[in-house]
């Protein structure tokens, strides 16, 4: 069995992103205490960000105001609860669309890891 690198390849001159993303800091939109998160870029273009983004356990609310956000969960689990909606629990391999305009409440229940692509809005 061989070590995991240290950085995430990359392609198409993208600079490669260490698997550590940093320092956490709290998760400003947290409904309770000790949420913390990190993320970092792989890719950024105007309108177009990809990344990964982790957080340990917890609830908070989220919003997707001028920007789609596909994702990708690498880890952990989480349930999404949508006001009307059943909630849905994702992990590992589960893939998410969340368009402009969308609400929710997150709840990690396993700090989670996942691979983002924001999309902004484009307005003609």
């Amino acid at each position: 069995m061989t070590d995991r690198p240290d950085t995430v390849s990359t392609v198409a001159g993208l600079a490669p992103l260490a698997r550590d993303l940093g320092p956490a800091a709290p998760k400003p939109t947290a409904l309770t205490d000790g949420v913390l998160e990190a993320s970092g870029s792989l890719w950024e273009v105007p309108g177009l960000d990809v990344g990964y983004w982790e957080c340990s356990p917890g609830r908070f609310s989220a919003t997707r105001e001028g920007y789609t956000e596909v994702c990708q969960f690498l880890s952990g689990r989480v349930t999404i609860e949508v006001d009307g909606e059943e909630p849905v629990t994702f992990g590992a391999g589960d893939t998410l669309i969340t368009p402009s305009g969308w609400r929710g409440v997150w709840h990690v229940h396993e700090a989670v890891r996942k691979l983002f692509v924001i999309i902004d809005d484009v307005r003609a």
